[in-house]
């Protein structure tokens, strides 16, 4: 499942040619992806400009100028492609071609910008749908989603608070959207790992009795910043579906420090422990217990 950095890569894509432009036509090639196209969704899209492209933890959101807003997600397959009449640009060192089958190609935008813009999604649990933006308060795929890890109010204060009486996993607590918005396995795991935590460790144990952040939950933050940024910056991580825009895949999976390296030697300098992997809330956890307490 795309992380935030997928869904980021994937909106800094998309923006030089969906932001500022006219939607001249919007097909939906099937009546549904994870759920049913709203009916009169098409109607909604057609002749609108997108006003704005933002994210909102693993949401993409097009502002458009009649106040609605389009919410789109990939779902653990789905991806966009940009098609312009006039791309000759040479493929990245991280690019592989995509499929030129057309089956699962089921949303095309096509704008005044001259792209065209394809939602390809052959597993369908993508989903889209148009929402009146003075409705998103109240929408049930949003109300409930926790602070942007990226965002300026997300520090170790904020965290500790929204820990102080939970006795779950300290990775179970940041795994849940409702505590910190578009975390997901593999960055979880990541930023124990570079803050020395356990993935085992109470969440409690990040705040004071009196809700003081404790040291765990400012490194923590910063390791949470640090792995998001880094993987940002990489294109996000190709482990099977991810693409960005261009076609180029992410390769923030060369940086893992821990994921997917069980066995493997903690990249921890002067550790020498041994990366192991246990199953965790029905997850993968991968972890090195000599540096991470």
């Amino acid at each position: 499942m795309p992380e935030l950095p997928e869904v980021e890569t994937v909106r800094r894509g998309l923006q030089p040619v969906m932001e500022g432009a006219k939607i001249l036509v919007a097909e939906a090639r099937r009546p549904d992806l994870r759920f049913p196209f709203q009916p009169d969704f098409v109607a909604r899209l057609q002749g609108q400009v997108v006003t704005g492209l933002g994210r909102r933890a693993k949401y993409l959101m097009a502002d458009l100028a009649s106040g609605d807003v389009l919410l789109m997600h990939l779902g653990m397959s789905g991806s966009f492609r940009v098609i312009k009449p006039d791309n000759d640009a040479s493929p990245g060192e991280f690019h592989y071609p995509k499929g030129k089958d057309s089956t699962h190609d089921h949303v095309l935008f096509r704008m005044s910008s001259g792209a065209d813009i394809v939602f390809n999604d052959p597993r369908r649990f993508g989903y889209m749908k148009v929402i009146a933006r003075n409705a998103l308060e109240d929408e049930p795929l949003l109300r409930d989603l926790g602070p942007e890890p990226l965002g300026n109010a997300f520090d170790a204060a904020m965290l500790a608070r929204s820990c102080q009486d939970k006795t779950t996993s300290l990775k179970a607590a940041l795994l849940d959207q409702r505590v910190v918005a578009g975390l997901g396995n593999i960055y979880v795991c990541e930023a124990l790992h570079r803050s020395h935590l356990s993935p085992r460790r109470i969440a409690a144990t990040l705040s004071t009795r009196k809700g003081v952040p404790t040291d765990h939950a400012k490194r923590l933050v910063s390791a949470i910043h640090t792995v998001l940024n880094d993987a940002i910056k990489a294109g996000g991580s190709s482990l099977r579906d991810h693409r960005q825009t261009s076609g180029e895949l992410g390769y923030f999976q060369h940086s893992f420090k821990v994921y997917d390296r069980e066995g493997e030697t903690c990249k921890t300098p002067g550790c020498g422990g041994t990366v192991k992997r246990f199953t965790q809330n029905g997850r993968s956890t991968f972890w090195c217990p000599k540096c991470q307490k």
